[in-house]
């Protein structure tokens, strides 16, 4: 069992930048697929990053493509989301999470089993 633990989220204005880290415990990161979702307020959450267990694939919602990044160290096994040119819109509790099935890609956000505590981005106009 995966247990994650997220970092580096808070209060940053329109154009700035924050990375955010999710440390994991446990033997089966390098088989999982992991991802960032979040929940904006009066929203649904959403898979705005993922990325394959080997790191070879990577996904990424149209309203981040071009300015999120998201990466991985299987060695430190962590996984990160560097975010660029930060929106208002940006603005939501940003979760790491692991698919629940091993060797398998995708951004449904009901199959990912085992998520972090979740940590806060706000994004000031």
């Amino acid at each position: 069992q995966v247990q994650l633990v997220e970092s580096g989220g808070g209060l940053v204005q329109t154009g700035g930048s924050l990375r955010l880290s999710c440390a994991a415990s446990g033997r089966t990161f390098t088989t999982r697929t992991m991802g960032w979702l979040r929940r904006a307020p009066g929203k649904e959450r959403e898979c705005v990053a993922a990325i394959s267990w080997t790191g070879g694939s990577t996904y990424y919602a149209d309203s981040v493509k071009g300015r999120f990044t998201i990466s991985r160290d299987n060695a430190k096994n962590t996984v990160y989301l560097q975010m660029n040119s930060l929106k208002p819109e940006d603005t939501a509790v940003y979760y790491c999470a692991s698919h629940r099935d091993t060797y398998v890609m995708s951004t449904t956000t009901t199959h990912y089993g085992t998520w972090g505590q979740g940590t806060q981005v706000t994004v000031s106009s």
